[in-house]
């Protein structure tokens, strides 16, 4: 049932709320898996904004979720608990697999539910693959499930250049969609235009909801993804389309902002709000196999790539999440056990 594996790992954890310097490197159990679960000895790990807020003290693990922070790894399968069935040899032993978490992916091992695992998409480079089960999840079941994005539809996608923003133009522009991005410079705009943004908003010398309906002959943003939140909420309103949706993600300018309610109804307008982490098992592997049947043959077909910025060693826990805070990344930053 199981390969032979250590007893103890090395993990990264927070110490404390801070900055970069409550990162540090500890011994920690090899967890075991338990009924339903499998252990992944993990190849790389994804840094996301979520592990920065955990990290601030603002976003804490969901209950019984594992302090060490990580919401995505890829790897192979080191053993099975109970009541997992390997269909096809997919959690066979040394099947390479990536998998979405509630936490515990700065480590050499990480024990997850079955239904959160899913095999490599082929075509793409194990330590890359880490990169791609968070954002996959976030634009898919956010733009696609909860916002309904057809193709033909305009995409607003602030911050074009970050990694949720470098897959969902990729995704949206493989599944049929125009895309808009807002960035905070040239180079990011150029990254974004490379991955095939239509649309570039410089947010800092241009109005983006005059843009969007200027680029768009008066018609406004079908969808928004926002990551920002309350700095954004009436500019993203006057941004959208008639019948338009916008799917907030995050929060990075603020909890509570103001809603011109007159303005939402005249458009007709939707607001959504989501978070993934804190899901149940059952609706994160719903969204997996949801990823696994749409967005991988995107992967393999090339469609979408990895965007891999930088790799740090995992005992480099505390520099790449400095690198993040520079705001200086394009895409994924990733950590390698």
């Amino acid at each position: 049932m199981t390969e032979t594996h250590p007893h103890t790992m090395t993990a990264a954890v927070f110490e404390g709320a801070g900055g970069p310097d409550v990162v540090r490197s500890v011994r920690r159990p090899v967890p075991v898996p338990g009924p339903g679960e499998v252990l992944v000895r993990v190849a790389a790990a994804g840094l996301n904004r979520a592990d920065v807020q955990q990290r601030k003290g603002v976003y804490p693990p969901p209950a019984g979720a594992s302090d060490i922070p990580g919401l995505e790894v890829s790897g192979t399968i080191a053993a099975r608990g109970e009541r997992v069935e390997s269909a096809a040899g997919e959690y066979d032993d040394g099947a390479p697999v990536c998998a979405l978490l509630a936490g515990g992916g700065y480590a050499e091992y990480v024990a997850v539910p079955a239904g959160q695992v899913v095999p490599l998409p082929s075509g793409v480079d194990p330590v890359d693959a880490a990169g791609l089960p968070e954002v996959a999840a976030t634009v898919w079941s956010n733009l696609v499930l909860e916002a309904g994005v057809r193709p033909g539809e305009w995409v607003l996608i602030h911050g074009g250049s970050g990694g949720i923003g470098a897959a969902g133009i990729q995704i949206m522009k493989a599944y049929g969609a125009h895309v808009a991005v807002t960035g905070s410079t040239r180079e990011k705009l150029d990254y974004a235009a490379g991955l095939g943004a239509d649309v570039l908003i410089d947010y800092r010398t241009e109005d983006f909801a005059e843009r969007m309906r200027a680029a768009t002959g008066g018609h406004g943003a079908d969808v928004i993804l926002d990551v920002v939140g309350a700095k954004y909420l009436g500019a993203n309103v006057s941004a959208l389309a008639t019948g338009g949706r916008l799917v907030v993600i995050g929060l990075a300018g603020g909890v509570r902002g103001e809603l011109d309610l007159a303005a939402l109804m005249g458009r007709r307008g939707r607001i959504i709000a989501t978070t993934l982490r804190a899901r149940p098992a059952a609706e994160k592997a719903a969204i997996m196999g949801e990823v696994r049947r749409h967005v991988w043959p995107m992967v393999s077909a090339g469609r979408l790539r990895p965007t891999t910025d930088r790799v740090f060693a995992l005992a480099d826990a505390a520099a790449a999440h400095a690198y993040f805070d520079s705001g200086e990344h394009r895409g994924k930053i990733l950590l390698r056990p």
